[in-house]
This record gives C-alpha cells, sequence and structure tokens, in this order.
C-alpha cells in the first residue's frame, strides 16, 4: 500500500471495522481517523497497519486490531480532567490517542510496572494496551478512589475488555465484550503445579 493510499485505509478502518462494530461516538471516531497508525508500527509492517488484526512488532509486542482501541477509549470515556496513565504494549499508539483526551497522560511500559516503576502518585483514568491474567497491586494502587480502569483480561484462554472501577480501596474488573487482544505476559499469574 502505497503512502497514499493510508488515509483512505484510515477511513475504511472507520466505517468498516469500527462503526459496524458499534463504536460511533464521534470523539473516538475522530482521534482514530487523526492518528496515523502506520507511524506505529515497523516500516515492514505499514502496508497492514490497518487490517482488523493484531499487527506484529518484534520482540513478542503487538499493535492491538483497531477495535481493541476504538473501544477502550469508548468504555474509558475521558475527559480534560482526567489525570490518566497507560501501560503501554510498546506501540505508544493508545497513549497518542488519549493525549488530547485527558488532562495529564503518562505512560509505562508493563515491564516498568512489574518492577516497580511509578509515575504520578495517583490517577483518575488508567487503561492497559493489552489482556492481563492478573492485575498488579502496585498498578491498583496507582488508580485513585472511584478512578476508572480499561484493560484487556485473559480468562481460561479467553481475552475479553474489562472495565473497572475503584471502590473503597479495591478494584473489580468487569468483562464487558470478548475480543481478540494481544496478552501482556508480564502479568501472567505465576504458574501453578496441580494433578
Amino acid at each position: 500500500m502505497t503512502e497514499t493510499n493510508m488515509p483512505a485505509a484510515r477511513k475504511a478502518m472507520i466505517d468498516s471495522q469500527l462503526r459496524t462494530s458499534g463504536v460511533n461516538e464521534p470523539f473516538v471516531l475522530a482521534r482514530m481517523g487523526a492518528v496515523a497508525r502506520e507511524d506505529f508500527v515497523p516500516e515492514s509492517a505499514r502496508a497492514i497497519a490497518y487490517v482488523d488484526r493484531a499487527v506484529p512488532l518484534g520482540n513478542g509486542k503487538h499493535l492491538a486490531a483497531p477495535l481493541v482501541h476504538g473501544r477502550m477509549l469508548s468504555e474509558a470515556l475521558p475527559t480534560a480532567s482526567d489525570g490518566a496513565l497507560v501501560v503501554e504494549s510498546g506501540s505508544g499508539y493508545l497513549s497518542e490517542l488519549l493525549r488530547p483526551l485527558v488532562g495529564s497522560l503518562d505512560t509505562v511500559s508493563s515491564d516498568e510496572v512489574v518492577k516497580g516503576k511509578r509515575g504520578r502518585k495517583s490517577y483518575s483514568l488508567v487503561l492497559v494496551d493489552g489482556a492481563i491474567e492478573q492485575l498488579p497491586e502496585s498498578l491498583a494502587k496507582q488508580l485513585e478512589e472511584n478512578g476508572r480502569i480499561v484493560t484487556g483480561i485473559v480468562q481460561r484462554g479467553v481475552t475479553r475488555l474489562a472495565v473497572g472501577r475503584k471502590v473503597a480501596g479495591s478494584v473489580t474488573l468487569q468483562p464487558v465484550a470478548d475480543i481478540g487482544i494481544p496478552v501482556l505476559h508480564a502479568f501472567d499469574r505465576p504458574k501453578e503445579w496441580s494433578f
């Protein structure tokens, strides 16, 4: 695909992947129409930047399918008063989509979360750009009381989009849609022995 075809591919992504799957919020469509996905993949993958599946970035990292990011933004309902944190999967795309929609934005890699690296003390909105088996306690602590989180979760080998809110110091995730989301293995549960 040539560079001149990229705007057409972006429009086709919006019309045939997002709108047909119920992602119709004007702010989501505007951001996904404005941010060039091809700028967030290796040169060799630019031609497939708008396919309806995850794009490999190398080193086990992926750019999730457009529908994943569209649904995440729809569920997050970001506002200018939000202090947001994005746990990145390696592309930077989700952070770029979110940046002008929130008051402030920090990003951190999944590996940095596991190592205990912290950004601001607390956030009203956290987005995890991938599916996780467990939410690290260190990340849950960074979510403000009544703060929102949008992430993928892995349940019995199936990835689902999930939303949560911190209430009385506890974060509970509720699945909202089965959807193919690249897994962030840094958040895998420790393997246990069983019969």
